[in-house]
């Protein structure tokens, strides 16, 4: 059916093909309407630049459309600072962008004050605040011209002093300005408008190339497109995008246009955010931006020639069909910080708690983090003391489910000469035979006599496992414990740089292996479980977070106390004495 589709498909073209000069010599034209001359009192119409691929096009404002006065235009190029106690700014009237965002609270990888533009991408694909339109050498026009700077002062209702900022440019033919407004948090307000001859120009403010905390192939691909529309939240990411909610991977291509309504729409990484908050949530729209730069194969070594390709993901969020007006979060993905944050109605929480991503296990990781993260203020100010802590508590909560998984092993084993009994009545016929599965009717008739639940010991590892995997995506998500150091760790949100926790937890797998209690076990699987599991699963954690890595290795060396203590009760020693005597019987046969 493929085939015959492709071939309907060829045919169809050179058909289309071959009768078009048919077409052209029958068929009527389109006659051009001859240009219309204006008058200088009559107002111009609205005839915005047509946006590429099919994106919106921009309207005739509902607002009187200001006169271009003359000429203005800054005649040498500066630098503004705009600082207050969480950032420095550093704004240049060529293009009245941000050259640099400086975040005072936060290190980069050289331990110096984290920069959040990402110098290589910005330079190549433009700097934050800079304008999108979808005719590129006016693009380029808008974002390189020298503006005309004014500052100012004013009081806010509630945030005290509010600092000012315009950027002003206008020739012939195009007027644009820019007004930032600040105050003392991370949101900035953001006002953006321009004309060409009169007309609207669709030019939506941008945050266009990624992050500066971004410096390996990893950190670059953990970045995501994300907004919140009137359902939920829709995230676009990188890697594996076949796991996208809605935004799938085509969706980010750039230059594309989605549109709104939005309560919120920008780009993250794994700990920073530039998200766009719109006034008029119905009226916005934003464009995704998807690049690629050239990075050190190995980070720490920045001037090797040896390079590799990587993807910086930026947007454009704003009105398509005049000014635009929003504020602008950058900063920290940190949950006091983003629920402090106040966004329209549409959002699900009314703030931007929904940029840390929590994932599939949202259900259990954010209350484990907020548990932790109590841990951390009120008993002991150290991430991984804080995580040592909360796995303890963790361990022993889970202990009656240990128990009752021996319970449920030491019956499974009473009851193992009845249950060979059987399979030795029935094999005899093949595994298609119907009568095969009399077998499975009656060995679930034999459990459910002797009480025997056939999961009951896989219960723990199964009550554990989703504990794990929200324990990963909240450290892996978490801006809490970037940087946080504990013993010889300096960042429990990276590899071990010593691997000494990974190689705790083989050992401490093998041996808490070895000390519980395998009756019933196959050889054959009791090897695997005794070596390969744990071999297995040092691969897994060799490279993952230190802090993961700390909460699967305490809670193998809690089981390890744990199993010492059920090993001298009267059901651990019953379970070794069957598992020597089955061990002994196996021997005897050989």
């Amino acid at each position: 059916m493929e085939r015959r589709l492709l071939i309907v498909f060829a045919l169809t073209f050179l058909v289309i093909i071959a009768f078009q000069p048919l077409l052209k010599k029958y068929m009527p034209q389109a006659v051009t309407p001859p240009a219309q001359t204006q008058s200088k009192d009559q107002p111009r119409a609205s005839a915005p630049v047509p946006p590429a691929g099919g994106s919106p096009t921009a309207a005739q404002p509902s607002f009187p459309a200001p006169t271009v006065a003359g000429v203005k235009q800054a005649s040498a190029e500066s630098e503004t600072v705009i600082e207050n106690d969480l950032y420095r700014i550093t704004f240049s009237n060529r293009g009245g962008l941000a050259k640099s965002w400086i975040l005072k609270g936060y290190d980069d990888e050289r331990g110096q004050l984290l920069n959040v533009v990402n110098s290589v991408g910005a330079e190549k694909y433009g700097y934050p605040l800079s304008l999108w339109t979808y005719d590129e050498s006016q693009r380029n026009k808008i974002n390189t011209a020298l503006y005309v700077v004014s500052q100012g002062d004013q009081a806010g209702a509630a945030k005290g002093s509010v600092r000012t900022i315009a950027f002003e440019y206008a020739d012939q033919d195009l007027t644009v300005k820019k007004v930032f407004r600040f105050d003392d948090s991370y949101v900035i307000h953001v006002e953006t408008s321009v004309l060409s001859k009169g007309n609207v120009v669709s030019a939506l403010p941008m945050w266009p190339a990624g992050f500066g905390d971004e410096s390996s192939s990893a950190s670059y691909a953990a970045s995501r497109i994300e907004y919140h529309n009137e359902e939920s939240t829709e995230r676009s990411y990188l890697v594996f995008p076949s796991l996208t909610e809605r935004l799938a991977i085509k969706a980010i291509s750039s230059g594309n246009t989605v549109q709104g309504p939005f309560s919120w729409a920008g780009v993250v990484d794994q700990y920073f955010a530039a998200v766009f908050i719109p006034d008029d949530p119905h009226a916005a729209a934003t464009v995704v931006l998807r690049n690629s730069i050239d990075i050190p194969k190995d980070p720490k070594k920045p001037n090797a020639q040896e390079t590799q390709k990587v993807e910086v993901l930026g947007t454009a969020v704003g009105n398509l069909h005049g000014p635009s007006e929003e504020r602008m979060f950058v900063g920290p993905k940190s949950l006091r910080i983003l629920e402090a944050v106040p966004v329209a109605s549409i959002a699900a929480h009314g703030d931007l708690r929904d940029l840390v991503n929590f994932g599939f296990f949202e259900i259990i990781a954010r209350p484990l983090f907020i548990w932790l993260q109590w841990t951390y203020q009120h008993i002991v100010a150290n991430w991984g003391w804080a995580i040592v802590f909360q796995t303890l508590i963790i361990s022993l909560a889970l202990l009656p489910l240990r128990i009752s998984s021996m319970k449920s092993a030491l019956k499974m084993q009473k009851i193992q000469p009845q249950m060979n009994a059987i399979k030795d009545k029935y094999k005899k016929y093949t595994v298609r035979d119907p009568r095969r599965q009399e077998m499975n009717v009656e060995i679930g008739a034999l459990m459910k006599k002797e009480g025997v639940n056939p999961v009951g010991g896989c219960l723990p590892m199964i009550i554990q496992m989703p504990f794990l995997f929200a324990y990963y995506s909240m450290l892996n998500s978490t801006l809490d414990l970037r940087h946080a150091g504990w013993l010889w760790i300096s960042d429990l949100s990276s590899a071990d740089p010593w691997h000494l926790l990974p190689i705790a937890l083989v050992l401490s797998m093998v041996i808490t292996q070895r000390m519980t209690p395998q009756a019933g076990m196959d050889p054959q699987q009791q090897k695997m479980m005794n070596f390969m599991m744990p071999v297995m699963m040092g691969f897994i954690f060799y490279n993952l977070a230190a802090g993961v890595t700390l909460y699967y290795m305490e809670s193998n060396l809690v089981s390890i106390g744990q199993q010492i203590v059920m090993n001298r009760t009267s059901l651990g020693r019953e379970m070794r004495e069957m598992a020597l005597k089955r061990a002994r019987k196996k021997d005897k046969d050989k």
